[in-house]
């Protein structure tokens, strides 16, 4: 039977900076997660409302 692994989601004003957060936050380094981008960051016109963070799902790699 497959092995269910845990999803973590984290959000930033970037990609790099949701990514950043998850390495910092899990405590562990780039090459042990995989991160799938579930919304990029979207900037409001002119500075206006409507922003809205940039959201990624990060998983754990299997150990060997």
């Amino acid at each position: 039977m497959a092995e269910q692994r845990q999803s973590y989601e984290f959000e930033g004003g970037t990609v790099e900076e949701a990514i950043k957060m998850a390495l910092k936050t899990l405590n562990v380094s780039r090459e042990t997660i995989v991160v799938k981008v579930v919304c990029e960051e979207q900037k409001g016109l002119f500075g206006m409302e409507g922003a809205k963070p940039a959201k990624i799902k990060v998983v754990l790699k299997q150990r060997k």
